[in-house]
């Protein structure tokens, strides 16, 4: 089943929206830099995952990784909500122009 998300995106994003006391302004803002939280998060991770803080040793999986990809994946999307009435075509149209530029055109288009 191939679903967009982009549904629950938006819904994400009304909710977000309707329970902020901040001005549109400001709530921009803070949704863009949630995005440096949730990176940060996704570095504790992957160091918690290879046991490198010797005081806490192994205190993440690689689950706990992919989780927090998909936190910034999603804080992502709600940011690009709060900046274009259309983040669904914004990110299919940048995401052709990236796949053009690294995968050459045929590749591209043809998805492999």
């Amino acid at each position: 089943m191939n679903t967009s998300p982009w549904p629950t995106i938006a819904a994400l994003h009304a909710w977000l929206t309707e329970q902020s006391p901040l001005p549109p302004e400001q709530q921009r803002l803070l949704r863009v830099l949630k995005l440096s939280e949730e990176v940060g998060e996704v570095a504790e991770a992957v160091i918690g995952a290879t046991g490198q803080n010797p005081r806490k040793g192994h205190s993440h999986t690689w689950q706990d990784v992919e989780s927090e990809l998909c936190d910034v994946i999603i804080t992502a999307m709600v940011a690009l909500t709060t900046l274009t009435q259309d983040p669904a075509g914004t990110f299919e149209s940048h995401l052709a122009g990236v796949a053009r530029r690294s995968l050459g055109n045929d590749r591209a288009t043809s998805g492999g």
